[in-house]
């Protein structure tokens, strides 16, 4: 169920109930007066496909705020206007709005948005400490101004409707490029920036698994909560790592960008630059996937990932099969916004079982819950 007051962010909440909506979600809004000078019920009931309650005392209204605070199974107010805080904060209840939050079996969670000079106000944050003593949560804000929708719906999402179907389970994550030295300065490597790693890392995390990242030589390299981090720079040292980690893994997700092949000699000083041509002889590296996928034990699952730009499927199939893999995500960079260094992905899932799932572009932390979900859902099958 939404809450909305009378605020101009409320112009916010059209997006947030069609995001809810379109995560599938059953929504009700309940407005107050005020907030009808700022978005139209119309808007909203279309977009809830259901209808907007505002009077109290409407048809058959009376006792609905009993039977909606006990029908929701999650109570979001956005936005929260000072006056609609001070009305909660010390019990009052002269619209629909406070009658349905007053009757309310379910979590509430309150976004405010005010001007700023009233949001810095002392009884701005009395009546905020009070809401929260009652249990309710808030989705803090800097100045006064309302939070993203997008950070509304993750944070409703990571703190009252995120399973933890992965509780205690062992995972082993690999991500971004490995670089293999030609001399002090130089190296082979790629554009892999790691993102789509560390995404399904937090993933699983969210999800109550215990996480080992592999990391290359990323800029993203940071900590990250509740993910153990062993940073490698070469091919041989991520080898070294899942070889470590991957006998007491439960499921190991190979993201990296691994390199085929490694300069089969070091050079121990720069290499100077003498004639037109520079020979680089190159040895192939080990395959981790290969190696993992023959060491795998009944029960344990292992996830590689396949960037072509030729034959896709065909690729993505065979290496299904010969890396003994139980899926393989697969993502072309043939397709705008895929592939290295951005913030969107767009894969196709290829399952052991013959399933084939091709996804639309999106953020990467859409793509690794995708992933996850579908590793969750082989773990059952």
């Amino acid at each position: 169920m939404v809450g909305i007051t009378g605020s101009i962010a409320a112009y916010k909440t059209i997006l947030i109930v069609r995001l809810l909506v379109k995560n599938g979600a059953e929504v009700k809004v309940v407005m107050t007066q005020a907030a009808k000078d700022f978005v139209t019920p119309l808007t909203l009931s279309t977009l809830s496909k259901n209808p907007v309650i505002v009077d109290l005392f409407e048809e058959r209204s009376w006792s609905n705020h009993v039977m909606l605070g006990r029908w929701a199974d999650l109570m979001l107010i956005a936005p929260l206007s000072c006056n609609t805080l001070g009305k909660m904060a010390n019990g009052l209840c002269d619209n629909m709005l406070l009658a349905t939050y007053l009757s309310a079996t379910c979590p509430v969670v309150v976004a405010p948005a005010m001007d700023e000079d009233m949001w810095h106000h002392p009884v701005t944050a009395e009546n905020l400490s009070k809401l929260a003593g009652f249990g309710n949560s808030i989705i803090p804000v800097e100045s006064g101004e309302l939070a993203e929708p997008e950070t509304i719906i993750r944070y409703i999402d990571e703190n009252f409707f995120q399973t933890k179907d992965l509780k205690g389970k062992r995972v082993l994550v690999t991500a971004g490029p490995t670089y293999e030295a030609i001399d002090p300065v130089r190296f082979i490597g790629n554009h892999s920036s790691g993102k789509m790693g560390i995404a399904i890392s937090t993933e699983l995390v969210k999800r109550g698994a215990l996480v080992d990242l592999v990391l290359g030589p990323s800029v993203l390299n940071k900590n990250i909560p509740g993910v153990k981090l062993h940073k490698v720079q070469t091919a041989a040292e991520m080898f070294q790592a899942c070889q470590s980690i991957f006998p007491n893994a439960d499921i190991a997700i190979m993201s990296a960008a691994v390199a085929d092949y490694t300069p089969a000699v070091y050079a121990d000083e720069k290499i100077k630059k003498n004639g037109e041509i520079l020979h680089v002889e190159l040895t192939k590296t080990k395959d981790i996937l290969k190696s993992l996928g023959e060491q795998k034990k009944k029960g344990q699952i292992l996830v590689g990932f396949a960037l072509e730009t030729t034959n896709e499927k065909d690729y993505a199939l065979n290496k299904l099969n010969s890396k003994n893999a139980d899926l393989i995500v697969l993502n072309s960079l043939n397709d705008e916004g895929a592939g290295f260094g951005h913030d969107t992905n767009k894969v196709t899932i290829f399952e052991k079982g013959g399933q084939e799932l091709a996804y639309e572009r999106k953020p990467k932390q859409q793509v690794a819950k995708d992933i996850v979900d579908r590793v969750v859902n082989m773990m059952h099958v």
